[in-house]
């Protein structure tokens, strides 16, 4: 079970502490991050951002050489397009395609210099870090836990970092 709404606005709040305004919902799939980010979405009248999906209609026409290029430009636009300084994301694996050729955390991290952003991750903590895909898998990454909060089911893991 996800920590209640007013535990999720508090790290809302804490973030604004941080170099990097970036929140992490992280689970695996089928977790609620989804049902979570839409209750936030509702409660600070702010859209959800499936960035699958606005990426993807972005870059349509691209080849995939401007897609790699112009990844960061992109998701930059759609970010700025939200009013005011809170910005939901969900369903974030398009970042993680490896003809992309970009590195998800430091598009998140630079996205949340402007903004607060609070991002679903579909994966799991294990030793102080979070994970994105299995060991071996194309898409893996594995990243510390620092400069950013993470929130996760269980309210007793949720830990903010430096």
């Amino acid at each position: 079970m996800w920590p209640a709404r007013s535990e999720i606005k508090k790290r809302i709040d804490q973030v604004q502490a941080l170099y990097f305004r970036l929140v992490l919902l992280v689970g695996r799939a089928q977790t609620g991050k989804t049902a979570v980010l839409q209750a936030i979405a509702a409660e600070f009248s702010t859209p959800l951002i499936n960035v699958n999906l606005e990426l993807s209609r972005r870059m349509l026409d691209l080849t995939e050489r401007q897609r790699a290029l112009l990844t960061q430009k992109l998701l930059d636009e759609i970010v700025r397009a939200v009013p005011g300084e809170l910005v939901l994301l969900d369903n974030i694996e398009i970042l993680f395609d490896v003809h992309l050729q970009h590195d998800p955390m430091r598009l998140l991290q630079g996205l949340s210099r402007n903004k607060s952003v609070v991002a679903a991750w579909n994966g799991s903590i294990a030793g102080g870090d979070i994970i994105y895909a299995a060991l071996g898998h194309p898409e893996y990454r594995r990243y510390p836990i620092r400069d950013f909060l993470v929130i996760t089911p269980d309210a007793n893991t949720d830990r903010p970092e430096r």
